[in-house]
């Protein structure tokens, strides 16, 4: 196996990760044609056996090793418990997963995996599949993908923070977390707080007296404030919105996920100094992109505004 992983050549991708529903999968389908576009060539490796239909094309499918319904079926499991088994199931068979993968040589894969949060805050299969990914030359970043209807809960928002520290600790990858569907943030009701407070994750005190001002989570303010206090003694939680309609931000998602796998500073793509600078700085774009959302966010706020005026 060593000889094997000192042959192999040099790889990037990414392995995206996140809850049911927080768009995982589209946002393969999107960051593919998006990548594609600037003529990398893109693999996407389908990680979920409970994803029996794809939307797009995959160049390799856990399915034809491991199949959910097969397994639900002839070992009386549940979903959660059949997913556990699938990825314990591929670690052993690991040999199975290399051998397709080499097939892949020189593109750069795209991992699409499950959504089962046990998954990546403390059941150790898919953890190990990284790290043999690891051994086999493979580049990776993690992308978290959470939606961002989350922010407009003080409380679910606290629970993702200590979800997405908890997943960080435990996967042990470089981590790229991402606010999903934020073409649909308007939607989902009035944030308490700027977008920039949730996505550089600022003083989480304002959060907890908010908090306060519900009489159900004022009998919990106690335990409220030690979990913003553990959040922010690791200091590591921050977000990067991004609408998967919107190039600028694709874009803005793209440059954190190169810094964070190495790509920006490989030889894949011949950059010149200035877009190599550009991707170490990468803080200014994420902020500039914060503004865009935030300022779309404010417009919609202000024409709801107006239209209830004219209604009156």
């Amino acid at each position: 196996m060593a000889e094997g992983s000192r042959a192999s050549p040099l790889a990037f991708g990414q392995v995206v990760i996140g809850p049911p529903g927080s768009g995982k999968t589209t946002y393969c389908q999107a960051m593919q044609e998006f990548l594609a576009r600037l003529g990398r060539s893109v693999a996407v490796v389908n990680l979920d056996p409970a994803n029996e239909a794809p939307p797009c094309p995959c160049a390799l499918d856990i399915g034809e090793l491991v199949a959910l319904p097969d397994v639900m079926a002839s070992l009386g499991l549940g979903p959660n418990g059949g997913l556990l088994y699938c990825m314990e199931y591929l670690q052993a068979n690991a040999d199975w997963l290399r051998d397709r993968l080499q097939a892949l040589q020189g593109h750069y894969v795209l991992f699409d995996c499950p959504g089962q949060v046990e998954l990546y805050t403390h059941h150790e299969a898919l953890k190990n599949v990284f790290a043999q990914l690891a051994k086999w030359n493979f580049r990776l970043a993690a992308v978290h993908l959470v939606d961002s209807h989350y922010c407009t809960d003080p409380g679910k928002f606290i629970s993702v923070l200590c979800t997405s520290l908890s997943t960080m600790l435990h996967v042990e990858l470089p981590h790229v977390n991402v606010l999903s569907k934020m073409d649909l943030i308007e939607q989902y009701g009035k944030l308490a707080f700027n977008l920039d407070y949730y996505t550089e994750v600022m003083d989480l005190s304002y959060l907890v007296d908010h908090l306060a001002s519900d009489p159900f989570f004022r009998n919990f303010r106690r335990l409220n404030e030690k979990l913003v206090e553990v959040i922010e003694d690791y200091s590591l939680v921050s977000f990067v919105p991004l609408n998967v309609q919107d190039k600028e931000s694709m874009r803005q998602v793209m440059q954190a996920v190169d810094k964070a796998n190495g790509y920006s500073f490989g030889d894949q793509e011949h950059r010149s100094l200035e877009a190599l600078m550009s991707a170490a700085v990468g803080a200014d774009f994420h902020f500039s992109s914060t503004l865009a959302v935030q300022e779309k966010y404010v417009q919609s706020q202000e024409k709801a505004v107006e239209e209830e005026v004219m209604d009156l």
